[in-house]
């Protein structure tokens, strides 16, 4: 029997969806590098509904009903967990995972390959092709994430039209033609497109948007970050849980207003909520109010300083002050 792993709908609306593993051929070149990028699943990581609609879409892939694979990016912004999402769908399927930044700097040659001139021994050179970092990852299984696309030149995405439509190739300068393998997905991950400061994004080429199923990543709500906070830190005291699950949400909800007057322009991301704020209520366990320390030192200090008041106003209206300590029971 094949091995499986199952996804399951955190609403419990959808039925389970029960998908094989794939497998990486050890006769492929590049076995032991392409298996050391298999992630490990994080036993913190919490679906909020993400993984199961990935796993929707790769049933509805490998069931035939369309000819064209379907490439997915997830649009949302800074801390909302993209890129863990895809990763840890990747572990889940047992796929090597290549994460490739698409930053203004990468250029076409960096990412399908280029030809370089290396010594051949004799004290003169010869030219050789070298495979980019893209073309690299589709010579074997692989869950592709390209991030950041809305960052990429416009040449660069020209060149990565005919891996996403129904060509499913690259053609090199080579003459070779390097194919969309059946066992390789392609995802992608951006930033809104709005008056927020993400420095080096744009707005999509349509041609280039119009090859990927786009899904929006939302901010967590309340119940959904205490549910990460209690599954990560178990002797997390449930005041304090509440307590940053209130802040955060509120905070991220002028976040995302469209009154300019209540906006705040940097939000608190999930890495603060579940790596910074835990840790500084560790280190300050024994201070008078260690959440109040720990907003002061993880919190503020990462926004901008327009925004100071308003993040004190959300401070005064959700704890004035930080429930009593300890924190960790």
């Amino acid at each position: 029997m094949p091995d499986t792993t199952m996804f399951t709908d955190p609403t419990e609306e959808g039925k389970p969806i029960e998908l094989e593993v794939f497998e990486v051929d050890s006769k492929l070149p590049d076995y032991e590098q392409r298996r050391e990028k298999i992630p490990e699943p994080d036993p913190h990581y919490v679906d909020l509904g993400m993984l199961y609609r990935l796993a929707a879409i790769e049933q509805v892939r490998r069931s035939g009903v369309v000819d064209t694979p379907l490439h997915v990016a997830l649009r949302g912004h800074m801390g909302t967990g993209k890129d863990h999402d895809l990763e840890q769908f990747a572990a889940l399927l047992r796929l090597p995972y290549y994460r490739i930044p698409l930053t203004g700097e990468v250029r076409d040659i960096t990412l399908i390959g280029s030809v370089k001139l290396h010594g051949d021994g004799k004290g003169g050179t010869e030219s050789r092709w070298e495979d980019g970092d893209i073309t690299r990852a589709l010579r074997g299984p692989a869950l592709l994430n390209m991030s950041e696309l809305n960052a990429a030149g416009a040449e660069t995405l020209f060149a990565l039209h005919g891996l996403l439509d129904r060509y499913q190739a690259i053609d090199l300068p080579t003459g070779e033609t390097v194919r969309l393998r059946s066992d390789t997905r392609v995802f992608g991950t951006l930033n809104p497109t709005d008056l927020r400061d993400y420095a080096g994004t744009q707005t999509l080429n349509k041609a280039f948007a119009d090859r990927w199923v786009i899904w929006e990543k939302v901010f967590p709500n309340t119940d959904q970050i205490e549910a990460m906070l209690s599954h990560r830190y178990d002797n997390l005291k449930t005041p304090f849980i509440t307590t940053i699950a209130r802040l955060a949400v509120e905070v991220n909800e002028s976040f995302t207003s469209s009154d300019a007057r209540t906006r705040v322009g940097t939000p608190m991301s999930l890495r603060t909520v579940l790596d910074r704020i835990p840790a500084g209520l560790w280190m300050y366990a024994e201070a008078e109010d260690p959440l109040r320390r720990a907003w002061d030192e993880f919190v503020l200090s990462h926004i901008d300083p327009f925004d100071q008041d308003h993040y004190e106003t959300v401070w005064s209206a959700v704890a004035r002050t930080g429930p009593e300590g300890p924190p960790y029971g």
